[in-house]
């Protein structure tokens, strides 16, 4: 086989179709976020205004977070010195464990590498571990949560998304067997929320174990960012929280939070935690200062909510198309790949704006999108500039506007 023509040929397909990847060479500056500044490919510079990042509250240049990752690093050093059974486990990682479990209400927690991590890890092991069982997972359920059930080889049941009635009856098909349902609080691209206390009832009334994704929302909602389960007053009837350090909370890492037994559990059997090394202190360090703040401010909370209101106000007043949800989230709909590409390099090239295309496999065919979202930190200068430019270019490349 040729293989290089076969590789060639294979990322030729994804340009055409409007979904070939291309990552921008951006440089933040601590102080300035949300601007950064945009290395082209000729050498030369220029700033621009990020819409589009997952640092959702600016949390990763605060001062406290940043003074607390140098300090950590100049008292421990770079990193962990591989995985926490062999190096030992750093203070700052049981500091940050204990966090996370008090976050949440629960008697303990575990730190993984990523988001991404944390779900294989911990689906994963369970699926494998318990004998029998099967994971019911909610059809729009994120990669690391699809890659985490099929490694572990249990029976999978597909949900329909955000149906709570079609979980009933699918969990009362299966019968005695174990169960575990998995789903999000906050879906990334469409960013809706999910019923949960309708799900919550529903695992109790089956004796289901209950596992949510609370990536995009711990930090941003409930009195001290605990996500959406702490905003209902629900966490406490959740078997596993699992959360991410690495949006709102501005830092790296992914974590589960749940009782003692499960994390024991979890510890002692997942590859995925006792083969990789661990977080290097100072992030935990950083991660543990930023979960602090929140838990005890939730002035970054309030302005980017106020901020997100006030974007789709403006959208809503141009006429631009947008999906409607409760959430941070704002996908702007387009429906091309092409369109949707080169609106996003017009927003760059020529407004200054960075916010990238969400194209097929993220989102299905047809539903192409730039997905914005608005943090504490945009100006109302940021603000009106976006839907200027945004008003100009529905114009240019002739996509339909909103019926009012």
């Amino acid at each position: 086989m040729d293989f290089a023509t076969y590789f060639q040929s294979r990322i030729e397909a994804l340009k055409t179709e409007g979904n070939y990847r291309v990552f921008a060479d951006l440089e933040k500056r601590c102080g300035s976020f949300p601007k950064a500044e945009r290395h082209r490919p000729d050498g030369t510079k220029e700033e621009v205004t990020i819409w589009c990042s997952n640092d959702y509250l600016g949390m990763g240049q605060h001062p406290d977070v940043v003074a607390a990752m140098v300090d950590a690093v100049q008292s421990c050093g770079t990193g962990a010195g591989g995985t926490r059974n062999i190096s030992g486990t750093n203070h700052h990682h049981v500091l940050l464990e204990r966090e996370l479990a008090d976050l949440h209400g629960k008697d303990g927690a575990l730190l993984f590498t990523s988001g991404y991590v944390s779900n294989w890890a911990a689906l994963s092991t369970l699926g494998s571990q318990i004998p029998n069982a099967v994971i019911l997972s909610d059809e729009k359920n994120h990669a690391s949560m699809i890659e985490g059930i099929r490694h572990s080889r249990a029976d999978k049941v597909l949900w329909k998304h955000n149906d709570w009635r079609d979980l009933d009856r699918k969990l009362h098909a299966v019968g005695p067997r174990p169960k575990i349902v998995a789903f999000e609080s906050v879906y990334s691209m469409d960013g809706d929320i999910a019923p949960i206390r309708e799900i919550v009832e529903v695992c109790e009334a089956h004796g289901a174990l209950s596992y949510i994704d609370e990536v995009h929302a711990v930090g941003m909602y409930g009195p001290r960012g605990g996500g959406v389960s702490e905003e209902l007053r629900l966490a406490h009837r959740i078997d596993i929280i699992e959360g991410t350090l690495g949006k709102a909370f501005g830092v790296v890492g992914g974590y589960i939070a749940a009782r003692e037994e499960l994390i024991d559990f979890v510890r002692s059997f997942a590859s995925g935690f006792i083969f990789t090394t661990a977080l290097p202190p100072a992030c935990a360090a950083a991660a543990a200062t930023s979960i602090r703040h929140l838990k005890a401010s939730s002035r970054e909370r309030a302005r980017q909510k106020a901020n997100v209101a006030l974007v789709r106000a403006r959208l809503d007043a141009k006429g631009i198309p947008h999906m409607a949800n409760d959430s941070h989230i704002i996908p702007v709909m387009i429906g091309d790949p092409v369109k949707c590409r080169m609106i996003s390099d017009m927003l760059m090239a020529d407004w200054g704006i960075y916010v990238q295309p969400i194209n097929y496999p993220t989102v299905p065919k047809g539903t192409e999108r730039l997905r914005i979202t608005p943090g504490p930190l945009h100006s109302a200068e940021d603000i009106s500039h976006l839907i200027t430019a945004l008003s100009a270019l529905w114009s240019r490349c002739a996509i339909a506007h909103a019926v009012a």
